[in-house]
């Protein structure tokens, strides 16, 4: 059965840091592109980051909002994808999700990431930044 579990998330301070973590099951993640998706309240979904699948050339994405504060990357010996959170802002608050890529799976797709591309979704992980 194949799913993915979120973890790592909770309250920290702006300009502090996080590390969340995505493991999965049933699957090897190292072949597929894998996403972190965030939702904050009263907000639709968006596509944050995203990180190829083996055999893929494509580019790591970063939303505008955090490129050069998040960095995606892929455990493979554990089957988990992280996403580290660094100099964290309120408006980085927000439930944040991991999902696998649909057909064609190593490829991370138009970009943002968008949630129809995206399957097999966690149950979330919430941060809240706040003093």
């Amino acid at each position: 059965q194949v799913h993915v579990v979120e973890s790592g998330g909770g309250p920290v301070q702006p300009g502090g840091s996080l590390r969340l973590s995505c493991t999965a099951s049933g699957f090897s993640l190292d072949f597929y592109a894998m996403a972190w998706f965030r939702q904050a309240p009263g907000k639709e979904r968006e596509g944050v980051s995203c990180i190829s699948g083996r055999g893929s050339d494509g580019p790591t994405y970063y939303a505008d909002s955090l490129r050069g504060r998040f960095i995606i990357s892929k455990d493979g010996a554990e089957n988990t994808v992280y996403l580290q959170m660094n100099s964290v802002k309120p408006e980085d608050t927000a439930v944040y999700y991991c999902a696998v890529r649909r057909s064609p799976s190593n490829t991370c797709g138009p970009l943002p990431p968008a949630v129809s591309d995206f399957a097999f979704w966690g149950q979330g992980t919430q941060v809240i930044v706040s003093s």
